[in-house]
């Protein structure tokens, strides 16, 4: 039987919102993290599923890069955009931290 609750349930629902909500500047991914922390369950696995969007983005575009024959140049653009996106995902790890802990606390009261 799949759960609902973990990382993966998690970081898809992070993904998805943040895409819907990410045309509002700084509550919109808050709210995606937020929501994805609450279905993660706890704090460590909220952080966790907040990082794995801003992972996937840069490592398609690395990838992409690779395939059409600038490896090299691809390296550069895909680990400076891991960077910009993990600086850019400041909201979304700050709900992401909230929720989780709202979770916790919800299963120990």
């Amino acid at each position: 039987m799949l759960s609902n609750r973990g990382v993966w349930p998690a970081w898809l629902w992070m993904f998805v919102l943040a895409l819907l909500l990410g045309w509002i500047p700084f509550i919109g991914p808050a709210i995606a993290g937020f929501v994805g922390g609450l279905q993660a369950g706890d704090t460590r696995s909220a952080l966790i599923a907040s990082l794995i969007p801003s992972v996937i983005v840069a490592a398609v575009l690395l990838v992409l890069g690779s395939v059409v024959g600038v490896p090299i140049i691809a390296v550069l653009v895909g680990a400076g955009l891991l960077v910009v996106l993990l600086i850019g995902s400041l909201p979304l790890i700050a709900g992401a931290f909230i929720g989780g802990m709202v979770s916790e606390r919800r299963a120990i009261g």
